[in-house]
């Protein structure tokens, strides 16, 4: 069965805790503290497999969790790290945290291994706090916490195109005439129950993925037949190829079609609603003479005042269908070739992070200073190019009270906040 979410509760390793000890040795009546440092946890990582196209391994076994660190022991012996724990995901998986609706990590483009939560450090033995008053310390630092989390896996497939549309309409056959894609093939709703990805090779160009996307329905954005389990994956794609059942061989009205499921999309998403979209007229080998001009008269003369360029095809024949792929392939041309990557929102790392000090302070006139291990780490974290990246950094910085603290040293628009080798303009 083909599985494209799944929510699973996620947990690295515990630190071991650090030993308190004491040598003990016959010629040695007071040989000090010994105790040994305590293990790091285990890492809990997500790795792409590419032999993976479901999610189906998540969705009996719910919970998964990285060894725990050992503890210390006398002698100065350290305890074992704990084993960390790699989950394979399909490539284009998702992974969002449940709480928040916040971006974890994309597996998608590069991004082939995320380490999604750090093991917890271990503990350091009794052995590290003698001094000179304190020749025997009996205690020793207990090992970090884990960190634990539950996330939603969402696959979303990565093509340039979708191929949408009702049930019945000729995906299918279309997605196995113009790619070595096998996909199956009946006249029911929903014959296709998994998205089905093809390379589109064409004369004289670099071509493109096609992904078909199972049938929707009227109410498919609200969740009705399996409307989110199939409108997930239109999100990476940069234009749609709407199908139409041009013939009407089921009695639907194909111009409502379309604004049916322009609607569902819309719906679902209304970024969908900026996608380029080219309409498919398909069926055309089963009308004759003047039903196809008829037809196509009415569709041009809907839509195409829209912006969608309809395109009469068949294909059960191969009809037109040239013509469509060269339209498509022209548009992406045009496009930025960058795949669509879900950014990263969401830092696990600062669960733990959030207590750690920073400093804010005046260097000379019109220079301000932000510093701490918390600062430094969410800016390697964050993509401040983008500008997605840097409106967050924003929202933590004013989370934060780091906003505020700048204001309170007398901070005015156009002075310079400087963060580890960075500089930025201050403005409200």
């Amino acid at each position: 069965m083909f599985v494209d979410r799944a929510e699973i509760n996620i947990k690295s390793g515990k630190g071991g805790d650090g030993h308190v000890s004491f040598r003990r040795e016959k010629y040695v009546p007071a040989g000090g503290p010994d105790g040994g440092d305590g293990g790091k946890g285990g890492d809990l990582i997500f790795e792409v497999d590419e032999g993976l196209n479901t999610l189906s391994d998540f969705r009996y076994t719910r919970n998964f969790a990285a060894e725990n660190g050992q503890e210390g022991s006398k002698q100065k012996c350290s305890g074992k790290d704990g084993k960390d724990l790699i989950l394979k995901v399909p490539p284009g998986t998702v992974i969002i945290e449940k709480e928040t609706g916040k971006v974890v990590a994309d597996m998608s483009g590069d991004n082939r291994r995320e380490v999604v939560l750090r093991g917890g450090r271990g503990g350091k033995g009794n052995q590290h706090y003698a001094t000179a008053t304190m020749q025997a310390p009996k205690y020793a630092q207990p090992g970090q916490a884990a960190m634990e989390m539950t996330v939603r896996l969402e696959l979303k497939v990565i093509a340039d195109v979708g191929l949408v549309g009702f049930p019945n309409v000729g995906k299918s056959t279309l997605l196995s005439r113009v790619t070595n894609a096998k996909p199956k093939i009946g006249n029911y709703h929903f014959t296709t129950t998994t998205p089905n990805l093809g390379v589109v090779d064409l004369e004289g160009s670099s071509g493109f993925v096609i992904a078909d996307i199972p049938g929707l329905i009227e109410g498919a954005s609200d969740g009705l037949g399996l409307g989110h389990e199939f409108l997930r994956h239109i999100e990476r794609t940069k234009i749609i190829i709407h199908l139409v059942d041009a013939a009407s061989t089921e009695g639907r009205d194909p111009i409502d079609d379309i604004k049916k499921i322009n609607s569902e999309l819309i719906s679902y998403n209304p970024d969908l609603a900026q996608l380029p979209q080219v309409i498919a007229a398909n069926k055309m080998d089963v009308l004759y003479g003047e039903e196809v001009d008829e037809v196509i008269d009415k569709l041009r003369s809907t839509f195409e005042p829209e912006g969608l360029k309809v395109f009469p095809i068949s294909a059960v024949s191969g009809q037109g269908v040239k013509e469509l792929l060269y339209h498509v392939n022209g548009i992406l041309d045009k496009m930025d070739k960058t795949p669509v990557i879900f950014e990263k929102e969401f830092f696990p790392e600062d669960i733990q992070i959030s207590s750690e000090p920073y400093e804010v302070w005046k260097e000379e006139e019109n220079l301000y200073v932000v510093e701490g291990p918390r600062i430094e780490r969410m800016l390697g974290y964050t993509n401040l190019e983008s500008e997605k990246g840097f409106v967050f950094f924003q929202k933590f910085l004013k989370d934060n009270g780091i906003i505020e603290e700048l204001e309170e040293l007398g901070i005015q628009e156009g002075d310079t906040v400087k963060m580890y080798g960075l500089q930025f303009d201050y403005y409200k």
